[in-house]
């Protein structure tokens, strides 16, 4: 019997186009149609900071061609949703259009944060998670801006202080804790990025948070007031004190939401046929020991997106987190980190391995349980192969079998610097192991190249 169900997912981003690409994939026939007041098409967000800084343009982020989605039979949309009636299966645009639906899925993605300061609404006051947010940091950072001010320390404030240091625009960073992301990373790792941040001459007032905005009288930020009472004199402010799930315009109705839309781990809300995956879906209970209630990360928004389409196609499946992997780029230093890697840990459970290259830019964490089993990796300034890691936190692999293995796990290139050599030698050093340290290759020697 032909399947005449008509799937309306809100949101393009990387879990609402994974959602339908993968439904497409199973269902030849169930009409899909995707929203966005944002864009028509999918891009991919975490390009937009190069399109800022003039290394591509904005349809060079999205990776799919215009006739990809007609020929994949998924119907596109460019409107605001309003409204939702979910007794009617209906929702409303912002330009007065309707649509109907017979299953509905929220993929809302984030909005960034404002925590209600004075002057957060003023000209030249942002965040940057949007398209509209790229167009308005663009025009807001043309002339007249002597000294941009970013509040919070995070992913997103890193990529913003990047885009205005490459525009020649001095930076001051406001970051509330005393080391630079140090409710994330360990204290070692912390240090490292707070001394590149300072590298590229970025101002970074730790410990210190943002009290008022001050407007000129246009409208437009003057200076922002910090909690230890000095005065800097700015005039672009970036707010990027983390993201909160997009969902305000379903706030008021009768699907149940608390931070974001409340979901089972098929991503099934409180309302039937209705759903929510990605940044703006909010589990009841975290779907692992070490997970949280809302994922905002792009691979967990695809992995959502994947998991929710065969629900869709009438084969519930239910979500299953696997390693936690995340990665990212500090100015010019890569950042990956695989299984569980806290802040802080109690010694009395945890052994902890840290090497760090004299440069002071490279480094590598393992975290193992009392057992010898791997927990977790953190590596900066050079990447490992995913899979690998996936592979020995899954299978528990003791530390020593990882680190006689590391070579494998090596990506780079054979003259990039064969870093896991020096991280064998101090693994031996500090375990007092015998692990048969790894030789530089022929082309290593060649080229020079040495950790």
């Amino acid at each position: 019997m032909k399947d005449t169900r008509h799937v309306v997912i809100i949101g393009n981003g990387i879990s609402g186009v994974t959602c339908a690409r993968q439904l497409r994939k199973l269902n030849a026939a169930v009409s899909i149609t995707l929203i966005s007041g944002e864009s028509k098409y999918f891009f991919s967000r975490t390009a937009l900071m190069y399109v800022f800084m003039g290394h591509m343009k904005f349809e060079h982020t999205q990776p799919y061609e215009p006739w990809f989605w007609k020929k994949n039979r998924i119907e596109l949309i460019q409107d605001w949703v309003r409204d939702v009636d979910f007794e009617a299966n209906k929702v409303f645009f912002q330009s007065g259009e309707s649509l109907t639906y017979d299953e509905l899925v929220m993929a809302t993605g984030s909005k960034p944060n404002k925590f209600g300061w004075p002057g957060q609404d003023l000209q030249g006051v942002q965040g940057l998670y949007s398209k509209q947010d790229l167009e308005t940091m663009e025009e807001q950072t043309k002339t007249g801006v002597k000294r941009a001010v970013i509040v919070g320390g995070g992913l997103i404030g890193i990529e913003m202080a990047e885009m205005l240091a490459y525009k020649k625009i001095p930076v001051t960073f406001l970051v509330r804790e005393e080391s630079f992301w140090n409710n994330i990373l360990p204290k070692e790792e912390s240090e490292l990025v707070g001394r590149h941040i300072k590298e590229h001459h970025i101002e970074l007032k730790l410990g210190t948070e943002l009290k008022e905005i001050i407007s000129d009288q246009n409208g437009h930020v003057k200076a922002v007031i910090t909690s230890d009472g000095d005065e800097i004199l700015c005039q672009f402010v970036g707010l990027t004190a983390g993201v909160t799930p997009n969902i305000d315009f379903l706030r008021e109705t009768e699907l149940e939401v608390n931070r974001g839309v409340k979901v089972d781990f098929y991503f099934k809300t409180n309302i039937p046929n209705v759903y929510a995956i990605g940044d703006c879906a909010e589990f009841h209970e975290a779907p692992a020991e070490d997970r949280r209630t809302i994922e905002q990360v792009w691979y967990t928004g695809r992995m959502h997106g994947e998991t929710l389409a065969y629900t869709l196609n009438g084969n519930p499946t239910s979500y299953q987190p696997g390693v936690w992997f995340n990665s990212a780029k500090f100015l010019d230093i890569e950042y990956q980190t695989y299984g569980t890697v806290p802040p802080q840990w109690k010694k009395e459970f945890i052994t902890s391995f840290y090497w760090e290259h004299k440069s002071g830019k490279v480094s590598f964490r393992m975290l193992m349980n009392k057992a010898g089993e791997i927990l977790g990796v953190n590596n900066f300034g050079f990447r490992l192969k995913h899979e690998f890691f996936d592979q020995v936190i899954r299978e528990k692999w003791k530390g020593e079998k990882v680190i006689s293995k590391l070579e494998e796990a090596n990506f780079d290139p054979e003259f990039f610097s064969p870093f896991y050599i020096e991280i064998q030698k101090a693994y031996n050093s500090q375990f007092g192991t015998e692990i048969r340290v790894a030789k530089k290759s022929f082309i290593q020697k060649l080229f020079g190249a040495s950790a």
